[in-house]
């Protein structure tokens, strides 16, 4: 076995600029599906940072008609269950503010001093609101960080919103990060700047005092699905009347992106892994070059009394061996191409084993396969028709 290891290895080297170049072939492919891998990994891990670091989690109870009223009485009866662990009030409104005599459209939240538990608003400056802001429907403010560099303003400033009929000023007793501000930055101004305002203050100002969600986490030892089913039902008992509230699962919905995500990593994968039978094609060329310029060689060793399971074990663990030194090149420019990405984007891949280990065995085996034909060519010449070429 290992003259027969050396004969392959010495056939492929043979001629070395053919060889490089067969080796550049199956490497530009391995690179490819490992670069496609990276980017999709890193695009998928990226997408779930940012939905996690929004922090919304549990379920969202909305109406399913504005005749419907979800306000403080229901709010309180959903705290009031034994399987809800945290309720939060939410009210969603498009805004003016008013800085140094300029106009910009936000969007205006209103929350409670719990708020920051169910969605991620991390304090960079100043503070959160407490319950005195609340009970007090104080007018104060909390600024998106973005917002807040942007037009220069500091904790203990003062802008003025126009919310519902009401224009009037409001301290700036806060500047937060929502999540990692990854959209935000992206979109740029498609997304307007986030201004966060008690929700009794919204309340006072519009008039309304219904919700426009109420973000509900339920006990951990309860299952949210049935919990949300269960909620829904006391709601309607109390209210009398059927399909009138309706819940969404946040924790289910971005279990279904992520697995969404997954399914177009294994597409792009897939598209990625033709470039390897491109490379597998190219290999098959290269060897039945080979059979032919090793026709007299191999006329030789069939008279010298070689057996043909001697000759297809040479050729194909020359395919082997050319798949495996091309995939090596391939995995070591694609990981390096990953790795100079990270630091000029300052982004991070995580390497994975097992993926590479799977692209080292396909692209082997894919490999060997097309030299399954070359090699049975070979094993098929006689000598006499071996020696008739020369």
């Amino acid at each position: 076995m290992s003259e027969i290891y050396l004969n392959a290895v010495k056939s492929i080297f043979a001629n070395k600029g053919r060889a490089l170049l067969t080796f550049f072939s199956i490497a530009v492919g391995v690179c490819a599906v490992i670069v496609t891998i990276n980017i999709s990994s890193v695009g998928r891990n990226m997408i779930r940072s940012e939905i996690d670091s929004l922090g919304i989690s549990g379920i969202a109870v909305s109406t399913n008609d504005t005749d419907t009223k979800l306000g403080p009485a229901e709010l309180e009866r959903i705290r009031s269950f034994s399987y809800v662990d945290r309720a939060v009030p939410l009210m969603v409104d498009s805004a003016d503010a008013y800085i140094r005599n300029t106009s910009f459209e936000v969007c205006l939240w209103g929350v409670d001093n719990f708020a920051d538990k169910a969605i991620s608003l991390d304090v960079r400056e100043g503070r959160f609101f407490n319950s005195g802001d609340i009970s007090s429907s104080s007018r104060v403010c909390l600024i998106d960080e973005k917002f807040a560099s942007g037009n220069y303003i500091n904790v203990g400033k003062s802008i003025v919103i126009k919310n519902g009929s009401v224009t009037d000023k409001y301290t700036v007793i806060g500047i937060v990060r929502t999540g990692s501000g990854l959209l935000q930055n992206m979109m740029g101004s498609f997304i307007p700047d986030f201004v966060y305002l008690p929700y009794s203050t919204m309340q006072k100002n519009t008039g309304n005092e219904n919700f426009s969600q109420i973000i509900v986490q339920t006990d951990e030892r309860y299952d949210p699905d049935i919990s949300g089913k269960k909620m829904i039902n006391a709601m309607e008992k109390y209210s009398g009347k059927k399909n009138n509230y309706k819940i969404n699962d946040l924790s289910g919905q971005k279990k279904d992106l992520d697995n969404i995500l997954v399914i177009i990593t294994l597409i792009l994968s897939a598209v990625g892994a033709v470039s390897l039978i491109v490379a597998g094609i190219n290999t098959m060329n290269i060897m039945l070059v080979s059979v032919r310029e090793k026709t007299k060689e191999i006329g030789i060793k069939k008279a010298l009394g070689a057996s043909k399971t001697a000759i297809v074990s040479e050729f194909l663990l020359m395919s082997a061996v050319i798949s495996l030194i091309g995939c090596a090149i391939g995995i070591l420019l694609g990981e390096g191409i990953t790795f100079l990405g990270e630091i000029i984007f300052g982004l991070t891949a995580d390497i994975n084993i097992d993926i590479i280990v799977t692209i080292v065995m396909f692209t082997v085996v894919s490999g060997t396969v097309f030299g399954i034909y070359p090699a049975l060519k070979a094993a098929r010449l006689e000598p006499a028709e071996a020696f008739r070429f020369f």
